[in-house]
């Protein structure tokens, strides 16, 4: 995507932000009785957004308010979900306290920054959460932090996390609450990039010393028949190779299969780290030296990798071994370490071209 266009998208806010402006109209009907809408908040960067509020109930010692998120251009899988938060009224001295409603999921697995048992609102939204009630509690004179127990609902969410990482990262029963600037910058992947890090995390905590990085799902399949991996050592990297080879390099383990396709991986062997067909470019020369290296002559110059692969003909395993040796070659630079690499090529129909390692 080119610069100018990535700036006409409009922002969104994350499910944290709107997390914080619900909670803060709550606690604004519990302590004076009435809701503020629409709600301001003061995000971590300095921005005030305002959000209207699509839910206000008050109960007998609580109060719901719920915010619909808008992600603004960004493709987020939980854009146009309620976000419900009800604020009631907890022990004197115990501060604000988290729970998980429906549609929020609780953590199972250790490694990520929450301790197992708790509910996966991270804690850059909790921070900010308990930030906007503080701010109500002195704008009002009253003390600060004000003793609440959060509950965060999503209705939906549930079958919304399906869609997510959540189950791979031991987070069960719902989606996460997220966002540490409170801003959606669209198609800036972020989440996508946090679930790779957290999957990381996940798995160095369970002690495994074998993970599998795949493009997508074809590649991932093979490497499930290649080797019998638990689920929360399949880490599903899409094009963000050097955000999955970086992190790992600051946080080792000692053996990494990549997997993924001819085109993907014959751009990782040309020094680039995020494989988006927008985002880096194939150089198709080098890919036709190959070919002219073993022996292959071309009828016509190819215009794409999966041509080359129809041009090499018998030698198509080759060209991908070629492929596959200098892929390994850029991961082991990048992770700067004593990791162990595998590079594993993987055609449209899911079978391994190609194998490269130690």
């Amino acid at each position: 995507m080119k610069d100018q266009e990535r700036q006409a998208l409009r922002r969104g806010w994350t499910t944290g932000a709107c997390a914080a402006a619900a909670a803060r109209s709550a606690f604004a009907a519990l302590l004076c009785g009435r809701f503020e809408d629409p709600v301001s908040i003061r995000l971590p960067r300095g921005e005030v957004p305002s959000f209207p509020l699509a839910l206000a109930e008050v109960r007998a010692r609580s109060a719901r308010a719920g915010v619909v998120k808008d992600a603004g251009d960004d493709p987020d899988v939980t854009h146009g979900a309620l976000v419900i938060v009800e604020a009631a009224c907890a022990e004197p001295g115990s501060g604000v306290r988290f729970a998980a409603g429906e549609g929020v999921g609780v953590v199972t697995r250790p490694g990520l920054s929450l301790a197992v048992g708790e509910p996966a609102i991270n804690p850059a939204p909790r921070a900010m959460i308990r930030e906007a009630l503080c701010d109500f509690a002195r704008e009002r004179g009253a003390p600060a932090p004000p003793d609440l127990l959060i509950t965060i609902s999503i209705p939906g969410g549930e079958r919304l996390a399906l869609r997510t990482m959540n189950g791979r990262l031991g987070i069960l029963g719902g989606l996460s609450i997220l966002g540490t600037t409170g801003v959606v910058i669209p198609y800036s992947c972020s989440s996508w990039i946090h679930s790779i890090y957290r999957g990381i995390d996940v798995a160095r905590a369970a002690g495994e010393e074998h993970l599998a990085a795949a493009t997508g799902e074809t590649s991932q399949k093979a490497v499930r028949l290649l080797y019998d991996l638990p689920e929360h050592a399949l880490i599903e990297m899409g094009d963000f190779v050097g955000a999955l080879l970086k992190y790992l390099r600051r946080h080792p383990v000692r053996r990494l299969t990549l997997a993924g396709g001819f085109a993907k991986f014959a751009k990782l062997a040309q020094g680039h780290l995020d494989l988006h067909s927008a985002r880096s470019p194939l150089d198709l020369g080098v890919l036709r030296t190959m070919l002219a290296a073993e022996g292959v002559a071309a009828r016509e110059p190819a215009q794409s990798a999966a041509q080359i692969l129809e041009f090499a003909g018998e030698k198509r395993a080759r060209i991908a071994e070629r492929v596959a040796a200098q892929a390994r070659e850029v991961a082991l630079a990048t992770l700067a370490g004593e990791t162990e690499v595998e590079v594993a090529i993987v055609d449209r129909a899911g079978a391994i071209l190609a194998r490269a390692s130690g």
